[in-house]
C-alpha cells in the first residue's frame, strides 16, 4: 500500500490506501476524491469521499472533470486531501496533474516530473495525456508536451530547448 505525497496537504494512492482508516488519520485527510468506478468510498467521521466516476479507458472523458475536483482539492482547507484510483498509476494521477497545473501554476512537463517525483510508475493512458495537453493549452495557450508515437504506443514527448528540440518522456 504506497501512498505518495505530492504537497505537504496532498496524497496519491491506490484504492486500498483509502481503505485503511489509520493511514487516513494519520495523514489527516478529510478529503478523498475517489476516481473509480467500482471502489466504494469509505465513510469514516470527518471524512468527505468525492467520487470521479470514470474508467480507465482512453476515451473516457476524465477531462470534464479536471476543473471542479482541482476546485474542490484547493478548496479543502480542513485538511489534507488523498486522490486514488484503483492502481494509482493513471486516472488519479491525471487528476493530481491537472490540479497542480491549474492551482501550482505549473506546466504539464513540469507537473508530471513533479508527480513522477514522488510515484516514479505513474502511466496515464494516451487519452488522459491528450485531456491534459487540452487542458494545458486551455490555461497557459500552449503545450509543453506533444505525443509521439513510440514501441509502447503513443506516449507524450516535451520539448526542452536546452537539449535537443525534443525529447520522450520515460516511463
Amino acid at each position: 500500500m504506497s501512498v505518495s505525497q505530492i504537497t505537504p496537504s496532498l496524497f496519491l494512492s491506490s484504492a486500498d490506501a483509502a481503505l485503511n482508516r489509520a493511514l487516513v488519520s494519520s495523514k489527516g485527510i478529510t478529503l478523498i476524491v475517489n476516481v473509480t468506478l467500482a471502489h466504494a468510498c469509505p465513510a469514516y467521521r470527518g471524512v468527505e469521499c468525492v467520487r470521479v466516476p470514470v474508467s480507465d479507458l482512453p476515451h473516457a472523458r476524465l477531462g470534464d472533470h479536471f476543473d471542479s475536483v482541482a476546485l474542490r482539492i484547493h478548496n479543502n482547507r480542513a485538511g489534507s486531501t488523498l486522490v486514488h484510483c484503483a492502481a494509482g498509476m493513471s486516472r488519479a494521477p491525471t487528476v493530481v496533474m491537472a490540479y497542480l497545473m491549474r492551482y501550482k501554476g505549473v506546466t504539464l512537463r513540469e507537473a508530471h516530473e513533479w508527480v513522477r517525483g514522488s510515484r516514479p510508475y505513474i502511466r496515464p493512458n494516451a487519452g488522459f495525456w491528450r485531456q491534459l495537453l487540452d487542458y494545458e493549452k486551455k490555461l497557459y495557450g500552449r503545450n509543453t508536451v506533444k505525443m509521439a508515437a513510440s514501441p509502447l504506443g503513443v506516449l507524450p514527448e516535451a520539448k526542452d530547448q536546452e537539449r535537443s528540440p525534443r525529447y520522450c518522456l520515460n516511463f
